[in-house]
C-alpha cells in the first residue's frame, strides 16, 4: 500500500510566461490573459497565477472559446495556478 505522504507531487509544466495576476477579480484576469496571448506564439505555454475563485470557471471557458489547451489546472491554499498551451 501507498501512503499518499510519500507521494511525490507532480511537477509543473514548462512554460515560457508567466502572468500574475493575483488581488484581480473577473474580468481583469480574463482581459490580461487575451492581451498576453497576444504576444506569444502557438504552441508556447502561459502560466497564470490567480486570487480570483471565479477563474475556475472563466479560464477553462476561455481556453475552449478560443482554442487553446488547459494542460493544468491546479488550486493551492486560495491561490489558482494554470497551464495554458496556445493553440
Amino acid at each position: 500500500m501507498v501512503d499518499s505522504r510519500d507521494v511525490l507531487p507532480e511537477a509543473a509544466p514548462d512554460f515560457q510566461i508567466e502572468l500574475d495576476t493575483t488581488g484581480l477579480y473577473c474580468p481583469e484576469p480574463i482581459m490580461l490573459m487575451h492581451n498576453k496571448v497576444r504576444d506569444m506564439r502557438s504552441g508556447e505555454v502561459l502560466k497564470v497565477i490567480a486570487s480570483d475563485p471565479a477563474t475556475t470557471r472563466d479560464v477553462p471557458k476561455f481556453c475552449q472559446f478560443l482554442g487553446h489547451e488547459l494542460i493544468r489546472q491546479e488550486e493551492l491554499e486560495g491561490s489558482y495556478r494554470y497551464f495554458i498551451r496556445l493553440g
